[in-house]
């Protein structure tokens, strides 16, 4: 019996690392999730920026995740699930936002421009238009960085179970050699916040 535990056990840490290898060299079924649907939406004209953690990976800090996440506007929200839905697309829930790409097994979470991010109350920063912040990159269009950590601070200022924003930010300082200086880029809103993960960023581990 404790035999063919460790025998499950090894299967699973096995497919644990065989899917981070893909991920970290852009192969995995979420990249090319998020490849497809980049390319349904250039195909039908519709706006939008890949955001998350896969947007992370474009400006430096790899850092594995679950889903994809994509800014778009709720008119093109509609005009994508009007074309796509039955068609390797399904709703997670009847009237919800995400969907799931049934051919790569990968949840596709939408965010909508005019929407609050982190605990989704009204405040300073919103969720952008997505043809005003993205930028181009290898395979697809994702936030540029500006956008990028001000969405991730508001998110993990606002909302506690969303703190991995403010580690992600934290970690993109540091990888990304972002200056201090970048805080006069941001909204007000969130300067403070990102200056004090600027100084804890700076700390690093000796080897």
């Amino acid at each position: 019996m404790d035999s063919l535990g460790g025998e499950a056990l090894d299967r699973r840490v096995d497919a644990i690392l065989g899917y981070l290898g893909e991920y970290f060299v852009g192969k995995s079924p979420l990249h090319l999730a998020a490849e497809a649907i980049a390319r349904h939406l250039d195909d039908a004209g519709i706006d939008y920026a890949i955001a998350g953690a896969l947007s992370l990976g474009v400006h430096g800090f790899v850092r594995a995740t679950e889903d994809v996440d994509v800014l778009i506007t709720r008119e093109g929200l509609a005009q994508f699930k009007e074309q796509w839905l039955g068609r390797g697309y399904l709703n997670l829930r009847a009237g919800g936002k995400a969907v799931r790409d049934a051919v790569h097994g990968v949840k596709i979470d939408f965010l909508i421009t005019g929407d609050y991010p982190g605990d989704g109350k009204p405040k300073p920063v919103v969720m952008p238009e997505p043809k005003s912040v993205s930028i181009a990159g290898d395979k697809y269009r994702v936030l540029g960085l500006p956008a990028l950590i001000e969405l991730k601070l508001a998110s993990g200022m606002t909302a506690p179970h969303r703190m991995q924003d403010l580690t992600d930010v934290m970690r993109l300082i540091g990888v990304a050699e972002i200056p201090r200086d970048f805080a006069l880029q941001l909204d007000p809103y969130v300067r403070d916040k990102f200056i004090e993960l600027w100084e804890i960023a700076q700390h690093r581990d000796e080897d």
